[in-house]
């Protein structure tokens, strides 16, 4: 008896101890400062030239309750929070429910935000689930049910919510899918709007019609449930009639997002920036985008894609300071949110090679080393034996130079060299570039069989492209709150960490890619594009059975390429020229009228008149090309230079 007292007394002292805390709680919110709505969910990005690109919430776009759809408003309560008028922030039945539902299913099922809880979320620029985080955003949802009323409440997080394809806020979603303001909206579009909030990229219409009536369906019977709309006027919803528009009025480009994506990533990256738009009051984000280099780059993958179901990354970054002015991660946003210039890992095929012959230069190689490209089995240690094939198993069978092996992609020539050096020398050169993906030291590495992102790639390019200097590849140079104040500014640092004299022999060797001295028993692997180059290039070209790359620079511009299959499935042979002609079309159209743009020669350096194939003096032969060396290195100088041996199975 004692102990059911006991038990009867401690349940009522912990019930007392709750509703005393939770008074405390909503008094302590009561007297915390007032939340500034319209301003705290504000940010916008800017490009290179300080021209607003993106909104992402804000005044402009703000509308009064009154002025939304009242549709749309019993929509979105009916399936977001029932009982939004009725509790004070948190709806404590339907926590309980929804602990219950997932403790019996083992799962999380269910959840129980509400309007208030979801508009606090809302203000975060990170969605990390920490526990702080979480305690954080219980406090603030107490301060707006105490300083707000519900109408309010409800008007702000209509104009914040996150109604996908970029659009934040009921006004620029109605603008956007429908052509038309959000007082506007028909029964069948308000329950398409207040479907998406749930999962933005899945069920907004454009991006999955099926799926965004599906879930729309669900919303008009929660309509019915809370006796907003009857039986009969569910029924006779009619989606078929539904007018998709999917556009904006200005920047309508389908893959800026994708650039704006990777802008937000960075901005979450930043340590001294605000983790919430609350605290910050909103942000003004000014970028290196470059709406041109973007549009034209969209429009050449548009023009040699289009038909394709290949799936495309590419890059744009300026090598004078990282700055990346273009960016697309896949064919179209609408389709796919995926981005694969950032996020994707893939294997970067016989583009790794460059990486591979600056080392070699580093380590007395010349442009002229030869070695024997013939069919090859290399033994390797723990008696295993390595047999790589050259493409389309052409071989010169006999001695070729570093740059004929650079011009046909000669795979025989890549693992000897590799091989020679020692396989660790490949893997801290690419981490001396700039790549921070780990490689595996092994035979193959030379050839590309490691998986990486494009944007961990580029950074060994981009070296490569500022004559050795490693640049921090970088999307944002201000961030400003929106009273001017400077928040974040990128400072352009440039580490020298290549040698400039074998920077400058390696960009030439990679101008051997469309040089026409070099057809012989093979051709150079972008002949094809030379009558389409107007301006001096390095070049290299890379492919998997799963992964077509087309990469090339000067010193102004560098691009990047990728086509293939988001599940890996095998690529014709002629879907890489997909990646050229994306290439050359985005890179002629943007350098069109401006100066070719070169690599100064450095002092010690000296080019000679050489057979391309051989190396050989043969000045005469129509294979005749320059070389360049180091003074001193070059054939016929008094010091003594490499001659590579070969210690191979053949």
């Amino acid at each position: 008896m004692k102990k059911l007292s006991f038990f009867i007394k401690s349940c009522i002292f912990l019930c007392v101890l709750g509703i005393l805390t939770i008074i405390g709680l909503y008094t302590y919110a009561f007297f915390s400062p007032k939340i500034e709505l319209k301003s705290a969910n504000q940010f916008y990005i800017y490009d290179n030239n300080e021209e607003m690109v993106y909104e992402g919430s804000g005044t402009i776009k703000w509308v009064d309750l009154e002025d939304i759809s009242p549709n749309l408003i019993n929509a979105v309560i009916s399936i977001e929070d029932k009982n939004f008028y009725k509790h004070k922030g948190f709806d404590y039945l339907r926590i309980a429910k929804a602990l219950f539902s997932n403790l019996k299913n083992r799962n999380i099922v269910q959840g129980a935000s509400t309007i208030s809880q979801q508009y606090i979320k809302n203000m975060y620029l990170d969605f990390d689930k920490t526990w702080s985080r979480k305690i954080e955003e219980a406090f603030l949802t107490l301060e707006l049910e105490m300083h707000y009323s519900k109408e309010e409440i409800l008007e702000g997080y209509l104009n914040t919510i996150n109604y996908g394809q970029g659009n934040y806020g009921v006004e620029n979603a109605s603008q956007y899918y429908f052509n038309k303001s959000a007082k506007d909206l028909t029964l069948e579009e308000a329950t398409i709007l207040a479907g998406i909030p749930k999962s933005p990229s899945n069920y907004n219409p454009v991006s999955d019609l099926k799926k965004s009536i599906k879930r729309a369906n669900l919303v008009a019977t929660a309509m019915v449930n809370n006796k907003y709309i009857s039986e009969d006027e569910k029924e006779s919803l009619n989606y078929n009639s539904l007018n998709i528009v999917g556009q904006r009025k200005t920047n309508n480009l389908q893959t800026l997002m994708y650039y704006q994506d990777a802008v937000l990533n960075e901005l979450n990256s930043l340590d001294n920036i605000p983790k919430s738009l609350i605290d910050s009051g909103g942000l003004k984000i000014y970028t290196t985008l470059d709406l041109n280099a973007q549009e034209t780059l969209e429009n050449a993958i548009i023009n040699n894609m289009e038909g394709s179901n290949l799936e495309v990354a590419s890059v744009i970054i300026n090598p004078q300071n990282g700055g990346v002015s273009a960016l697309v991660g896949g064919y179209d946003y609408a389709k796919s949110q995926y981005n694969r210039a950032v996020s994707s890992k893939r294997q970067v095929g016989s583009t790794m090679k460059p990486i591979l012959y600056y080392a070699a230069l580093e380590n007395n190689f010349t442009s002229a080393t030869t070695f024997l490209s013939a069919p090859t089995t290399f033994s390797l240690a723990n008696n295993k034996t390595y047999s790589p094939s050259n493409y389309n198993d052409k071989y010169a069978n006999k001695e070729i130079t570093m740059a004929a092996a650079i011009s046909y992609s000669d795979n025989i020539y890549a693992v000897k060299t590799h091989l020679f050096l020692g396989e660790n020398i490949l893997v801290n050169m690419a981490h001396k570039m700039g790549i921070k993906e780990e490689l595996k030291a092994n035979a193959s590495l030379p050839l590309g069989t490691s998986e990486m992102s494009m944007l961990d790639f580029a950074n060994a390019y981009t070296t490569l492209a500022s004559g050795g200097f490693k640049r921090n590849i970088h999307f944002i140079k201000k961030v400003e709150d929106l009273n001017g104040n400077v928040l974040y500014e990128y400072k352009n640092k440039k580490d020298l960490v290549l040698n400039a004299n074998y920077v400058y022999i390696l960009n030439e060797l990679l101008t051997s890619t469309y040089n026409s001295a070099f057809i012989d028993y093979n051709s150079p692997t972008v002949m094809s594009l030379a009558s389409s180059l107007t301006k001096k290039y390095a070049i290299k070209t890379g492919s998997t059975g799963t992964d077509c790359w087309m990469i090339g620079y000067n010193k102004d511009h560098l691009m990047m390429v990728w086509n293939g299959y988001d599940d890996s499935s095998p690529v014709k042979v002629s879907d890489g020229q997909i990646s050229k002609k994306i290439w050359v079309e985005t890179t002629e159209k943007l350098l069109e009228g401006k100066n070719d743009t070169w690599y100064k020669v450095p002092p010690n350096i000296i080019g000679i008149p050489l057979n391309a194939i051989t190396g050989k003096d043969d000045e005469s032969s129509k294979n005749s090309n320059i070389f360049y060396f180091v003074k001193g290195t070059e054939p016929g100088a008094s010091e003594e230079i490499l001659v590579a041996k070969d210690t191979t199975l053949e």
